[in-house]
């Protein structure tokens, strides 16, 4: 089974763009830390989104540059997430790609081994497996975005184009 590659609404990235290079992280602006009269400090959160950065160096430009920029568009991250515990049912905390299925995994002594897993309205159930001490569930997730138009560079001595794209979930 190959694996996914990135696709911003529908336009997949391919290889010749360069390796991706993704990051994936909490969008800060969603909480804040109150301090109470005592010191004892209150996590106040109002949402949960997400932001991230998309970027590349290859042969070629990304080829997103025909894309409507002012609309939310739909983001397919190759970016592993993963939730790790020790017993079978997890709550996923992003949307799974739809054309890659999360995987279970079960620690058995020092490896990590297969095991099977279902989804259903976002909360996965692995299959038991003998003698695992812990079990994990990963996904590629997919977000709604709004995304800004990748900057570019082009250094014609190598052929090589480089290009970064920030995003922040809609």
């Amino acid at each position: 089974m190959s694996l996914p590659r990135i696709m911003l609404d529908g336009v997949e990235l391919l290889l010749h763009a360069g390796a991706p290079v993704e990051t994936l992280e909490p969008l800060d602006a969603g909480s804040s830390l109150l301090r109470m009269s005592d010191g004892a400090a209150v996590n106040q959160t109002h949402y949960e989104k997400m932001t991230g950065t998309i970027s590349g160096q290859g042969w070629m430009p990304p080829g997103w540059s025909g894309l409507d920029f002012s609309l939310p568009l739909e983001l397919r991250l190759t970016k592993v997430e993963a939730i790790s515990g020790a017993g079978l049912v997890f709550t996923l905390t992003s949307t799974p790609r739809p054309d890659f299925s999360p995987w279970g995994l079960a620690l058995v002594g020092r490896d990590w081994v297969p095991t099977a897993c279902s989804v259903v309205d976002g909360v996965a159930t692995l299959t038991a497996v003998a003698g695992a001490t812990a079990y994990r569930v990963c996904w590629m997730p997919v977000f709604s975005v709004f995304c800004k138009r990748p900057s570019e560079n082009q250094d014609s001595s190598g052929n090589v184009h480089s290009w970064q794209t920030t995003w922040q979930e809609a």
